[in-house]
């Protein structure tokens, strides 16, 4: 690589206040006049008016991390086509042809009844209702593990 192929990262030059009045930013640099923000550092909470904003807030005790719930990762009953007739279909079957992976091998997995299922399967899996009817109409059958 050479210095001409390096990507350009355009960086914004530090603000240097209190550098002049011809600049814009001389005499008090920014921060208007006297009080306690004009000067030194400032207190986290501080609003200049009263209270700090998280004081006037109403307590909320108890509620923390609400855990999220994973959603299923959906199959689409096409998918479904690659496997061979009257085969188990399974989440160690997914997950050696790769429809899958091992993260969501933990989570649901779910199938759906999107495109057309052409061979009959024995599915072990949690399936819509619609799908259901489609495995079940191509004579395979449904196994809710």
């Amino acid at each position: 690589m050479k210095l001409n192929e390096l990507l350009k990262i355009q960086r914004r030059p530090k603000k240097r206040v209190g550098r002049g009045i011809g600049s814009g930013l001389g005499k008090t640099a920014g921060r208007g006049t006297k009080g306690q923000k004009a000067r030194g550092k400032m207190p986290v909470g501080f609003t200049g008016a009263g209270l700090p904003t998280f004081k006037k807030l109403p307590r909320r005790s108890g509620q923390g991390n609400r855990s999220v719930t994973a959603k299923a990762r959906i199959i689409k009953l096409s998918q479904l086509n690659i496997f061979k007739k009257n085969s188990v279909v399974d989440v160690e079957q997914l997950l050696s042809l790769k429809l899958i992976n091992i993260k969501e091998s933990k989570q649901r997995v779910k199938v759906l009844a999107d495109g057309g299922l052409t061979v009959s399967l024995i599915v072990k899996l949690p399936v819509s209702k619609k799908a259901q009817t489609e495995i079940e109409g191509m004579g395979g059958k449904v196994e809710n593990a």
